[in-house]
């Protein structure tokens, strides 16, 4: 390091240092029941301050101010005589970030519009539905510098940093395959009510037919993949199922006379994607939101020296592991191998405390990074790269359906930088 990199280096720990104590006041766009949630973690973690909230219903923005004169902050300025009051709040000067949890189709513009405004961004996910809004996402945070953060809290998960530690350090080899889902029955309380009506999700079950929802499912994919950083997505192939969940459901429910028992539903009920990477890797991911069933997301991560599978809560180290080519159990791995994220005396025993926040500490702990890299001006967990990658299966997938499964090019949202990106998310052992 030569004289000027050294002066550069000290300069900027010094700027990070001074700043560890600084408020980060943050406006939270959409105050809905997602919204509502992330706001009392953000309420719960030391040196935020909410100034600003924004909501076009008028109960649920009134529920949220509540809420945070509750946890003992000052009552945040409500927006929301119009779908675009958000700008207004945007146009606050007392603002250095912004987190967006509207529905599905205003996450990209509101993420673009909160960039242009000079705001560090957390966008709920997924963050764009077509192709055009991943670019304008990628352009916009090129252009103004602005970080976006995608909210994928699954990639925050406990045992998936600890598989993600397994992979680095060598446990897996070289990884090969993955398989991924979501599986969550969501029709009868996220696409319609329990009355039987339809919410603002149901719509695109109507509209479209894709997988409407890759993101959770992706989440650690990309990082024990190396996607975007040594290996990129090439192409994807998608199939898609009938429609009978949703009818059965209403039918059995409500009568076969009830409007949306007779409704024509674009989406079936599965979607199958296989997506190829540059360097001959395979990813395989499900859609599977709309017949009965626990919740699962069915990761499997398979390499040239062994298999991690979520389901099974297993894995399997050729060599490694005590019986030839049995499965052993996960928990004392993940002990052995955990992020430091998840260590208790991590932040002076933040993390430990995250656990009892929103999707087991997931939710915290994300939020808790972001906030940071807002804090010292330093870049987030996962970049805006990384969010429009998951987003894009939504659209991707959606013509390659329509295309009888054609395989359909995805884009290079790097222009070629993967050749070159180094790993960057969640560096930890091995790294």
């Amino acid at each position: 390091m030569d004289r000027r990199e050294f002066l550069a280096a000290t300069s900027l720990a010094g700027m990070q240092s001074a700043a560890k104590d600084k408020t980060v006041r943050v406006g939270v766009i959409g105050t809905g029941g997602r919204g509502t949630s992330l706001l009392g973690t953000l309420l719960g973690i030391a040196g935020v301050r909410v100034p600003a909230l924004c909501d076009i219903d008028a109960a649920n923005l009134e529920r949220a101010q509540a809420l945070t004169v509750k946890a003992g902050h000052p009552q945040p300025e409500g927006y929301g005589s119009s779908p675009e009051a958000y700008k207004r709040l945007l146009g606050r000067d007392d603002l250095d970030a912004v987190v967006i949890a509207t529905p599905w189709d205003w996450h990209a513009r509101m993420a673009v519009d909160a960039m242009n405004a000079g705001k560090y961004t957390a966008v709920e996910v997924p963050c764009a539905l077509a192709l055009d809004e991943c670019w304008d996402l990628v352009e916009t945070a090129e252009r103004t510098g602005k970080p976006c953060m995608m909210l994928e809290n699954w990639s925050f998960r406990r045992d998936n940093l600890a598989v993600l530690n397994m992979i680095r350090l060598g446990l897996l080899g070289e990884t090969v395959h993955c398989h991924c889902a979501h599986s969550h029955d969501c029709v009868d309380h996220w696409f319609f009510d329990r009355k039987g009506n339809m919410r603002w999700g149901g719509e695109f079950l109507v509209k479209y037919n894709r997988d409407q929802y890759p993101t959770h499912s992706l989440g650690p994919v990309l990082s024990w993949m190396n996607i975007n950083c040594g290996d990129a997505f090439d192409y994807i192939t998608s199939t898609a199922a009938g429609q009978f969940g949703i009818t059965n459901y209403f039918r059995k429910n409500f009568g076969e006379d009830h409007p949306n028992a007779r409704r024509e539903y674009r989406q079936g009920d599965i979607v199958t994607s296989v997506i190829r990477t540059k360097k001959g890797k395979t990813v395989v991911v499900n859609y599977d939101m709309q017949l009965p069933r626990p919740y699962d997301n069915r990761w499997m991560i398979q390499g040239t020296e062994g298999v991690y599978m979520e389901a099974r809560n297993s894995v399997y180290l050729h060599k490694r592991s005590p019986k030839y080519h049995e499965w052993e159990p996960f928990p004392p791995y993940q002990d052995k191998y955990d992020h430091k994220w998840w260590k208790p005396e991590a932040s002076g025993g933040q993390a430990a405390d995250q656990i009892a926040r929103g999707h087991g500490g997931a939710d915290g702990l994300e939020l808790s990074l972001f906030l940071e890299a807002v804090r010292t001006q330093t870049l987030p967990p996962l970049d805006v790269y990384d969010s429009v990658t998951m987003s894009a299966v939504i659209a991707l997938s959606g013509l390659s359906i329509e295309r009888n499964s054609a395989p359909v090019p995805f884009p290079d949202f790097t222009r070629g930088k993967w050749t070159s990106r180094k790993p960057y998310f969640a560096l930890d052992m091995g790294d």
